[in-house]
C-alpha cells in the first residue's frame, strides 16, 4: 500500500483493500495510547467507500464531548500516534495530520476533530454512509473528482470546492429525527 500526499498536491487512485486495515492498524493505535473508545474513531473520506477512487490518505473521524475543554495532554498522546495538529481553520472542527516522516513533507492520514454525535460528525457519517449504499450517487461523486483534473484549477483548496455543490445536495437530503437522534434519509 502506498500511501500519502504532498502539501497541496492533489491525486487519485483506485481503490485498495488495504486502505480499511491501515485506518484499523492507526484506530487500534488511538485506542492504545489515548482515552478515546471504539465509537469515538470512524473511518471517513474516499477511503472508506468501497471501490471509490480516492486521493490516498486516511481519513479518520475522531469524536470527543467538547471541543472546547480538549486538554493539552491528549494531543501530546496523538503526536505519541504520530499525529500532529495542523493550523486549519474549520469551524467546529480541529484539523491534525500524520506524515511519513520528520521532514512533514507528506501526509498520510488526517483526524478530523470534532464534537461526538454533533452536527459535524453526523454531516461525515451520513455522506459516507449515503455514498457506501448509493451506487448512482457514488457514481457521480467518482466521476465529478475525475473531471476536476479537466478544469485546469490546481490545489487541494480547489479541489474541496469543486465538489462543495454535491456534497451540500448529498446533506440536504440528510434529515434528523428530533425522536431519536438518529438520521434517516
Amino acid at each position: 500500500m502506498n500511501i500519502g500526499l504532498r502539501n497541496d498536491e492533489v491525486v487519485l487512485v483506485p481503490y485498495e483493500s488495504t486502505w480499511e486495515m491501515e485506518f484499523q492498524k492507526i484506530k487500534e493505535e488511538l485506542l492504545h495510547r489515548t482515552n478515546l473508545t471504539s465509537v469515538q474513531i470512524e473511518h471517513i473520506g474516499s477511503t472508506s467507500i468501497q471501490g471509490m477512487r480516492a486521493k490516498p490518505v486516511i481519513d479518520l473521524l475522531v469524536g470527543v464531548s467538547d471541543l472546547a475543554c480538549i486538554e493539552k495532554s491528549f494531543f501530546k498522546q496523538l503526536a505519541q500516534a504520530g499525529f500532529h495538529r495542523l493550523r486549519v481553520e474549520r469551524p467546529d472542527e480541529i484539523v491534525c495530520a500524520k506524515f511519513t516522516d520528520d521532514t512533514f513533507q507528506i501526509k498520510t492520514h488526517f483526524i478530523h476533530l470534532v464534537q461526538y454525535e454533533g452536527q459535524k460528525w453526523q454531516e461525515l457519517l451520513f455522506f459516507r454512509d449515503y455514498l457506501r449504499a448509493n451506487e448512482e450517487m457514488r457514481e457521480q461523486y467518482e466521476q465529478l473528482k475525475i473531471s476536476f483534473f479537466e478544469t485546469g484549477l490546481k490545489g487541494i483548496m480547489a479541489y474541496t470546492d469543486y465538489k462543495e455543490d454535491f456534497v451540500r445536495t448529498i446533506l440536504a437530503e440528510m434529515r434528523v429525527d428530533n425522536g431519536n437522534n438518529r438520521i434517516s434519509n
